[in-house]
Protein backbone atom coordinates (compact mmCIF):
# COMPACT_ATOMS: atom_id res chain seq x y z
CA UNK A 1 0.00 0.00 0.00
CA UNK A 2 1.11 3.08 -0.91
CA UNK A 3 0.97 5.22 2.50
CA UNK A 4 2.57 8.68 1.03
CA UNK A 5 -1.12 9.47 -0.56
CA UNK A 6 -3.16 7.06 0.83
CA UNK A 7 -4.46 6.42 4.56
CA UNK A 8 -5.43 2.85 5.16
CA UNK A 9 -8.86 2.22 6.51
CA UNK A 10 -9.39 0.95 9.63
CA UNK A 11 -13.04 1.88 9.86
CA UNK A 12 -16.11 2.18 7.94
CA UNK A 13 -19.53 4.17 7.63
CA UNK A 14 -21.93 2.57 7.25
CA UNK A 15 -24.82 5.20 5.39
CA UNK A 16 -27.50 3.15 5.62
CA UNK A 17 -30.84 1.95 3.24
CA UNK A 18 -30.41 3.99 0.30
CA UNK A 19 -32.92 7.05 0.05
CA UNK A 20 -34.46 6.64 3.44
CA UNK A 21 -32.87 9.60 5.08
CA UNK A 22 -35.17 11.25 8.03
CA UNK A 23 -36.88 7.64 8.14
CA UNK A 24 -35.05 6.37 10.67
CA UNK A 25 -37.12 6.31 13.13
CA UNK A 26 -40.01 4.55 11.09
CA UNK A 27 -37.48 1.88 10.06
CA UNK A 28 -36.02 1.39 13.49
CA UNK A 29 -39.48 0.25 14.85
CA UNK A 30 -40.24 -1.69 11.60
CA UNK A 31 -37.09 -3.94 12.10
CA UNK A 32 -36.66 -3.80 16.01
CA UNK A 33 -40.56 -5.26 15.50
CA UNK A 34 -39.18 -7.79 12.52
CA UNK A 35 -36.41 -8.82 14.79
CA UNK A 36 -38.17 -9.47 17.62
CA UNK A 37 -40.79 -11.64 15.94
CA UNK A 38 -38.00 -13.47 14.43
CA UNK A 39 -36.24 -14.33 17.55
CA UNK A 40 -39.39 -15.06 19.22
CA UNK A 41 -40.48 -17.24 16.54
CA UNK A 42 -37.36 -19.23 15.81
CA UNK A 43 -36.73 -19.78 19.54
CA UNK A 44 -40.17 -21.24 19.75
CA UNK A 45 -40.17 -23.49 17.01
CA UNK A 46 -36.61 -24.70 18.54
CA UNK A 47 -37.94 -25.58 21.69
CA UNK A 48 -41.22 -27.14 20.40
CA UNK A 49 -39.08 -29.45 18.58
CA UNK A 50 -36.43 -30.21 21.42
CA UNK A 51 -39.29 -30.59 23.61
CA UNK A 52 -41.32 -33.29 21.89
CA UNK A 53 -40.02 -36.24 21.10
CA UNK A 54 -42.83 -37.08 17.96
CA UNK A 55 -40.97 -34.13 16.36
CA UNK A 56 -37.16 -35.91 16.53
CA UNK A 57 -37.73 -37.13 13.07
CA UNK A 58 -35.29 -36.14 10.19
CA UNK A 59 -37.62 -33.18 8.78
CA UNK A 60 -37.68 -31.94 11.99
CA UNK A 61 -34.20 -31.86 12.78
CA UNK A 62 -33.51 -29.82 9.00
CA UNK A 63 -36.20 -27.36 10.87
CA UNK A 64 -34.30 -27.05 13.48
CA UNK A 65 -31.52 -26.21 11.97
CA UNK A 66 -33.43 -24.10 9.90
CA UNK A 67 -34.36 -22.40 12.79
CA UNK A 68 -30.70 -21.83 14.19
CA UNK A 69 -29.82 -20.21 10.77
CA UNK A 70 -32.72 -17.67 11.22
CA UNK A 71 -32.02 -16.90 14.19
CA UNK A 72 -27.82 -16.21 13.09
CA UNK A 73 -28.80 -14.70 9.53
CA UNK A 74 -30.77 -12.13 10.64
CA UNK A 75 -28.39 -11.52 13.56
CA UNK A 76 -25.75 -10.80 11.80
CA UNK A 77 -27.05 -7.38 10.21
CA UNK A 78 -29.85 -6.58 12.51
CA UNK A 79 -28.00 -5.30 15.86
CA UNK A 80 -26.14 -2.99 13.86
CA UNK A 81 -28.21 -1.48 12.00
CA UNK A 82 -30.81 -1.01 14.81
CA UNK A 83 -27.52 0.45 16.06
CA UNK A 84 -27.36 3.00 13.69
CA UNK A 85 -30.60 3.73 13.28
CA UNK A 86 -31.70 4.53 17.09
CA UNK A 87 -29.35 7.73 17.04
CA UNK A 88 -25.96 5.93 17.84
CA UNK A 89 -22.68 5.34 15.90
CA UNK A 90 -22.98 4.45 12.17
CA UNK A 91 -19.07 3.07 12.16
CA UNK A 92 -17.73 -0.32 12.38
CA UNK A 93 -14.30 -1.65 12.64
CA UNK A 94 -12.26 -2.92 9.16
CA UNK A 95 -12.07 -6.64 11.44
CA UNK A 96 -16.14 -5.90 12.11
CA UNK A 97 -17.17 -5.70 8.54
CA UNK A 98 -14.47 -8.55 7.36
CA UNK A 99 -16.38 -10.79 9.90
CA UNK A 100 -20.00 -9.18 9.29
CA UNK A 101 -19.95 -10.11 5.37
CA UNK A 102 -18.09 -13.73 6.59
CA UNK A 103 -21.56 -14.77 8.19
CA UNK A 104 -23.71 -13.46 6.52
CA UNK A 105 -22.31 -15.05 3.63
CA UNK A 106 -21.88 -18.15 5.66
CA UNK A 107 -24.80 -18.24 7.08
CA UNK A 108 -26.89 -17.63 3.51
CA UNK A 109 -24.65 -20.27 1.47
CA UNK A 110 -25.67 -22.85 4.17
CA UNK A 111 -29.32 -21.54 3.86
CA UNK A 112 -29.45 -22.49 0.29
CA UNK A 113 -27.58 -26.05 0.96
CA UNK A 114 -30.56 -26.82 3.92
CA UNK A 115 -33.30 -26.05 1.23
CA UNK A 116 -32.04 -28.36 -0.92
CA UNK A 117 -31.31 -31.38 2.01
CA UNK A 118 -34.89 -30.51 2.98
CA UNK A 119 -36.41 -30.77 -0.35
CA UNK A 120 -34.30 -34.00 -0.89
CA UNK A 121 -36.12 -35.36 2.18
CA UNK A 122 -39.37 -34.58 1.35
CA UNK A 123 -38.49 -36.34 -2.19
CA UNK A 124 -37.53 -39.36 -0.11
CA UNK A 125 -40.71 -39.27 2.09
CA UNK A 126 -42.89 -38.65 -0.69
CA UNK A 127 -41.10 -41.35 -2.83
CA UNK A 128 -40.36 -44.30 -0.84
CA UNK A 129 -42.20 -43.85 2.65
CA UNK A 130 -41.62 -47.43 3.42
CA UNK A 131 -38.11 -47.09 3.32
CA UNK A 132 -37.58 -43.34 4.71
CA UNK A 133 -36.36 -43.83 8.04
CA UNK A 134 -33.88 -46.46 6.28
CA UNK A 135 -32.42 -43.87 4.04
CA UNK A 136 -32.99 -40.87 6.17
CA UNK A 137 -31.30 -42.64 9.44
CA UNK A 138 -29.34 -40.55 11.93
CA UNK A 139 -25.97 -40.93 10.49
CA UNK A 140 -27.20 -39.60 6.96
CA UNK A 141 -29.11 -36.55 8.68
CA UNK A 142 -25.87 -35.44 10.39
CA UNK A 143 -23.47 -35.65 7.41
CA UNK A 144 -25.94 -34.12 5.79
CA UNK A 145 -26.28 -31.49 8.32
CA UNK A 146 -22.30 -31.03 8.61
CA UNK A 147 -22.03 -30.83 4.78
CA UNK A 148 -24.51 -27.70 4.79
CA UNK A 149 -22.63 -26.14 7.49
CA UNK A 150 -18.45 -27.02 5.88
CA UNK A 151 -19.89 -26.16 2.26
CA UNK A 152 -21.29 -22.78 3.67
CA UNK A 153 -18.07 -22.30 5.46
CA UNK A 154 -16.12 -22.76 2.31
CA UNK A 155 -18.00 -20.60 0.62
CA UNK A 156 -17.25 -17.18 3.11
CA UNK A 157 -13.56 -18.00 3.45
CA UNK A 158 -13.11 -17.83 0.02
CA UNK A 159 -15.48 -14.36 -0.67
CA UNK A 160 -13.82 -12.88 2.63
CA UNK A 161 -10.55 -13.44 1.81
CA UNK A 162 -10.86 -12.51 -1.98
CA UNK A 163 -12.35 -9.29 -0.77
CA UNK A 164 -10.34 -8.09 2.18
CA UNK A 165 -6.83 -8.88 0.40
CA UNK A 166 -7.44 -6.30 -1.54
CA UNK A 167 -6.05 -2.57 -0.52
CA UNK A 168 -8.48 -0.10 1.15
CA UNK A 169 -6.82 3.05 1.50
CA UNK A 170 -9.86 5.97 -0.11
CA UNK A 171 -12.88 6.58 1.23
CA UNK A 172 -14.97 4.40 4.34
CA UNK A 173 -18.12 5.00 3.24
CA UNK A 174 -20.26 2.32 2.78
CA UNK A 175 -23.12 3.45 0.56
CA UNK A 176 -25.19 0.33 2.63
CA UNK A 177 -26.87 -0.87 5.31
CA UNK A 178 -24.52 -3.53 5.77
CA UNK A 179 -21.25 -4.77 4.55
CA UNK A 180 -21.51 -6.91 1.83
CA UNK A 181 -19.43 -7.40 -1.24
CA UNK A 182 -21.24 -5.34 -4.34
CA UNK A 183 -20.91 -2.19 -1.46
CA UNK A 184 -17.70 -2.91 0.03
CA UNK A 185 -15.68 -3.28 -3.47
CA UNK A 186 -16.08 -0.61 -4.91
CA UNK A 187 -14.34 1.10 -2.01
CA UNK A 188 -10.96 -1.28 -3.05
CA UNK A 189 -7.98 0.55 -4.50
CA UNK A 190 -6.58 -2.16 -6.31
CA UNK A 191 -7.91 -4.60 -9.32
CA UNK A 192 -11.17 -6.09 -8.10
CA UNK A 193 -12.16 -7.85 -11.35
CA UNK A 194 -11.22 -10.95 -10.15
CA UNK A 195 -13.72 -10.81 -6.80
CA UNK A 196 -16.49 -9.55 -8.53
CA UNK A 197 -16.26 -12.48 -10.73
CA UNK A 198 -16.23 -14.80 -8.11
CA UNK A 199 -18.80 -13.10 -5.90
CA UNK A 200 -20.75 -13.05 -8.62
CA UNK A 201 -19.99 -16.58 -10.28
CA UNK A 202 -20.09 -18.13 -6.72
CA UNK A 203 -23.34 -16.73 -4.98
CA UNK A 204 -25.29 -16.54 -8.08
CA UNK A 205 -24.87 -20.38 -9.46
CA UNK A 206 -24.52 -21.57 -6.46
CA UNK A 207 -28.16 -20.21 -5.56
CA UNK A 208 -29.09 -21.53 -9.03
CA UNK A 209 -27.71 -25.00 -8.44
CA UNK A 210 -29.34 -25.72 -5.37
CA UNK A 211 -32.45 -24.28 -6.60
CA UNK A 212 -32.55 -26.57 -9.79
CA UNK A 213 -31.85 -29.72 -7.68
CA UNK A 214 -34.88 -28.37 -5.60
CA UNK A 215 -37.20 -28.24 -9.06
CA UNK A 216 -35.98 -31.63 -9.91
CA UNK A 217 -37.17 -32.83 -6.06
CA UNK A 218 -40.34 -31.23 -6.42
CA UNK A 219 -40.61 -32.39 -9.90
CA UNK A 220 -40.57 -35.89 -8.82
CA UNK A 221 -41.97 -35.77 -5.97
CA UNK A 222 -45.55 -33.57 -7.77
CA UNK A 223 -45.13 -36.90 -10.42
CA UNK A 224 -45.62 -39.33 -7.42
CA UNK A 225 -48.25 -37.59 -5.97
CA UNK A 226 -50.35 -37.65 -9.11
CA UNK A 227 -50.19 -41.03 -8.70
CA UNK A 228 -51.84 -41.39 -5.42
CA UNK A 229 -55.12 -42.47 -6.25
CA UNK A 230 -57.12 -41.17 -2.96
CA UNK A 231 -58.32 -37.51 -2.74
CA UNK A 232 -57.27 -37.85 0.82
CA UNK A 233 -53.92 -39.27 0.33
CA UNK A 234 -53.03 -36.93 -2.35
CA UNK A 235 -53.78 -33.83 0.11
CA UNK A 236 -51.87 -35.41 3.36
CA UNK A 237 -49.12 -35.61 0.82
CA UNK A 238 -49.27 -32.15 -0.38
CA UNK A 239 -49.44 -30.71 2.67
CA UNK A 240 -46.36 -32.01 3.86
CA UNK A 241 -44.33 -30.85 1.35
CA UNK A 242 -46.77 -26.93 1.08
CA UNK A 243 -44.41 -25.13 3.59
CA UNK A 244 -41.30 -26.17 2.68
CA UNK A 245 -42.16 -24.85 -1.01
CA UNK A 246 -43.62 -21.32 0.44
CA UNK A 247 -40.58 -21.12 2.36
CA UNK A 248 -38.73 -21.82 -0.78
CA UNK A 249 -40.38 -19.62 -2.47
CA UNK A 250 -39.38 -16.40 -0.10
CA UNK A 251 -35.77 -17.37 0.51
CA UNK A 252 -34.62 -18.11 -3.52
CA UNK A 253 -36.28 -15.59 -5.09
CA UNK A 254 -34.84 -12.50 -3.41
CA UNK A 255 -31.23 -13.92 -3.70
CA UNK A 256 -31.42 -14.93 -7.73
CA UNK A 257 -33.27 -11.40 -8.23
CA UNK A 258 -30.53 -9.45 -6.77
CA UNK A 259 -27.40 -11.13 -7.53
CA UNK A 260 -28.73 -11.89 -11.58
CA UNK A 261 -29.86 -8.61 -12.16
CA UNK A 262 -27.42 -6.58 -14.88
CA UNK A 263 -28.30 -3.32 -13.44
CA UNK A 264 -30.52 -3.41 -10.24
CA UNK A 265 -31.19 0.35 -9.04
CA UNK A 266 -29.90 0.90 -5.23
CA UNK A 267 -33.48 1.24 -3.40
CA UNK A 268 -34.61 -2.02 -5.11
CA UNK A 269 -31.72 -4.02 -4.25
CA UNK A 270 -31.67 -2.72 -0.75
CA UNK A 271 -35.79 -3.81 -0.65
CA UNK A 272 -35.15 -7.09 -2.17
CA UNK A 273 -32.21 -7.88 0.41
CA UNK A 274 -34.69 -6.90 3.68
CA UNK A 275 -36.68 -9.56 2.20
CA UNK A 276 -34.53 -11.85 2.44
CA UNK A 277 -32.55 -10.71 5.61
CA UNK A 278 -34.79 -9.84 7.56
CA UNK A 279 -38.69 -10.74 6.87
CA UNK A 280 -38.12 -14.49 5.57
CA UNK A 281 -36.42 -15.05 9.06
CA UNK A 282 -39.52 -14.28 10.58
CA UNK A 283 -41.94 -15.67 8.12
CA UNK A 284 -40.21 -19.51 8.52
CA UNK A 285 -41.79 -20.19 11.78
CA UNK A 286 -45.37 -18.79 10.57
CA UNK A 287 -45.35 -20.81 7.97
CA UNK A 288 -43.67 -24.18 9.62
CA UNK A 289 -46.61 -23.56 12.13
CA UNK A 290 -49.74 -22.56 11.08
CA UNK A 291 -49.18 -25.69 8.01
CA UNK A 292 -48.21 -28.49 10.07
CA UNK A 293 -50.53 -29.42 13.23
CA UNK A 294 -47.61 -31.07 14.93
CA UNK A 295 -45.63 -27.69 15.18
CA UNK A 296 -48.60 -26.06 16.32
CA UNK A 297 -49.66 -28.67 18.67
CA UNK A 298 -45.82 -28.45 20.23
CA UNK A 299 -45.77 -25.00 20.30
CA UNK A 300 -49.03 -24.77 22.40
CA UNK A 301 -47.81 -26.74 24.84
CA UNK A 302 -44.35 -25.26 25.27
CA UNK A 303 -46.28 -21.61 25.44
CA UNK A 304 -48.50 -23.28 28.14
CA UNK A 305 -45.51 -24.92 30.01
CA UNK A 306 -43.74 -21.25 30.39
CA UNK A 307 -47.10 -19.90 31.36
CA UNK A 308 -47.89 -22.14 34.18
CA UNK A 309 -44.45 -21.71 35.16
CA UNK A 310 -44.83 -18.33 35.94
CA UNK A 311 -47.91 -19.04 37.61
CA UNK A 312 -46.14 -21.22 40.28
Amino acid sequence: INMRNHTVVTEYILLGIPETEGLETVLFSLFSSLYLCTVLGNVLILSAIISSSRLHTPMYFFLANLSVFDLGFSSTTAPKMLSYLSGLSQGISFQGCATQLFFYHFLGCTECFLYTVMAYDRFVAICFPLRYMVIMNHRVCTILATGTWIGGCIHAIILTSLTFQLSYCGSNKVSYYFCDIPAILPLACGDTSLAQRVGFTNVGLLSLICFFLILVSYTRIGIAISKIRSAEGRQRAFSTCSAHMTAILCAYGPVIIIYLQPNPSALLGAIIQILNNHVTPMLNPLIYSLRNQDVKSSNLNVILHVFLKQQH
